[in-house]
């Protein structure tokens, strides 16, 4: 069987199947031929797999998806336009309009102001476990409609570790699934199926594509959760649409036996909601993952040492750092159990002084981009509190220990003596 770094270049592509073509090629085409009667009769029963709508699959994107199911050992997978329609998919495909979700303050802004501006519209509550660093209260926290666990591996933008082993066991003896958004682990520092996780979402925008060139997302499972459950009747129902050519009822557990969670977002959410990923888009992602474990162990080792540079400047222009190979930092026994490689390369820390003064070292930095985007190969930053956290209220923003001083740091792939060398003199300007 191929390793990780073989897998990243070949998996899921066949030359002989696209002409010979050394690199995937783009297949810019909205539909395709059908060729015969029996031929389209095969498409429309999914009785074949091949692409009929570039809405609902295209060549390039399937390649896409077929690294990245082999990349996590896994069964089945989905790529749609946005990492938001990735977390927003699964969650509305595993609640389909009612019960609960649980889980914690640790999101991006985005994705948990989405529970109260989406998933109340669609009658679906949720519940924040407000210490997820206590596993009990995740148990605690269930209720009788409860459906689902989702939790971000390392979150943004203070790195921390959730349990995700100990906290999967909790979902599955309550009969429900646990969703994991591994964005800013990516599956070169952890692939979370490992550790009992039943579906992994991503925003591929950034660690997997790693450029900061395009938008995307994507949805893995694994087929190791049980959706055959009065809990998820969803998947049972049989929609006309999935009827045998013979006109017999077929549920989504029948049509999709190895991903039958991403089979039913295919059917519905993308079909119908539309959010699908382009041919090229899917292309540009397939070149970023050809260098994902080159790219992430840099940044990775970039951030620990910048983490060294910060903690030498506590008492002087920075009060606090958080990351897991910071000196004294909560994490580091589950950062060696889930992240032998290194706990990614996103960072936060406090910086001392006033709103202006913070302004002026925003504004001071050369080599740092100040923009919002995360993962980019290039090294970015940014004051989450009044820009991609700034959805959340005060108490929400407390929950998630997010504060006026803090300033996230994107490691990228610069030399990291310069990208000291940048801080050191943005503090100096800011008159720190």
């Amino acid at each position: 069987m191929a390793r990780f770094d073989t897998k990243k270049l070949h998996a899921g592509y066949n030359p002989a199947d696209h002409n010979y073509a050394v690199s995937v090629p783009i297949y810019a085409t909205a539909a395709f031929e059908l060729g015969t009667v029996a031929r389209s009769d095969d498409l429309f029963a999914f009785d074949s797999w091949d692409p009929l709508y570039t809405r609902l699959s295209n060549p390039t994107t399937d390649v896409l998806e077929g690294r990245l199911v082999e990349l996590h050992d896994a069964t089945a997978a989905v790529s749609l336009a946005s990492g938001m329609a990735a977390v927003s998919y699964s969650l509305l495909n595993v609640t389909a309009g009612s019960g609960r979700i649980l889980t914690t303050p640790r999101l991006y802004g985005g994705a948990l102001d989405s529970l109260t501006q989406v998933f109340r519209e669609s009658n679906v509550e949720f519940d924040i476990v407000n210490d997820p660093d206590d596993v009990s209260s995740f148990e605690r926290a269930i209720k009788p409609d409860t459906k689902v666990i989702y939790i971000e591996s390392l979150t943004n933008p203070n790195a921390t570790i959730l349990d995700i082993e100990a906290i999967a066991e909790v979902a599955h003896k309550a009969g429900i699934p646990l969703i994991v958004d591994n964005t800013l682990a990516t599956p070169y520092l952890l692939n979370p199926f490992e550790f009992g996780a039943d579906i992994v979402v991503y925003s591929a925008t950034k660690g997997l594509s790693g450029h900061g060139n395009v938008i995307a997302g994507v949805i893995i499972e694994n087929n190791s959760f049980n959706f055959d459950s009065d809990k998820f009747p969803q998947f049972r129902d049989t929609p006309y649409f999935l009827r045998s050519q013979q006109g017999e009822s077929r549920s989504y557990l029948d049509v999709f036996p190895d991903g039958p969670f991403t089979g039913r977002i295919r059917g519905i959410h993308l079909n119908y909601l539309g959010a699908a990923l382009a041919p090229f888009s899917g292309y540009l992602v397939l070149l970023g993952l050809e260098t994902l474990s080159e790219r992430i162990q840099k940044q990775v080792d970039n951030a620990e040492k910048v983490v060294k540079y910060l903690e030498s400047r506590i008492g002087k222009e920075v009060l606090w750092v958080k990351h897991p190979s910071a000196e004294g930092n909560k994490y580091k026994a589950l950062a060696e159990k889930y992240f032998p490689k290194g706990a990614g390369g996103v960072l936060s820390f406090g910086l001392k002084g006033d709103i202006q003064q913070r302004t002026k070292f925003l504004e001071a930095v050369k080599v740092w981009g100040f923009q919002a985007n995360i993962g980019d190969a290039k090294s970015l930053i940014i004051n989450p509190s009044t820009t991609t956290h700034t959805e959340l209220n005060p108490d929400l923003q407390n929950a998630a220990d997010i504060q006026d001083e803090t300033i996230r740091l994107s490691l990228g792939l610069e030399d990291v003596e310069d990208l000291i060398e940048d801080l050191q003199q943005a503090f100096e300007a800011a008159g720190l």
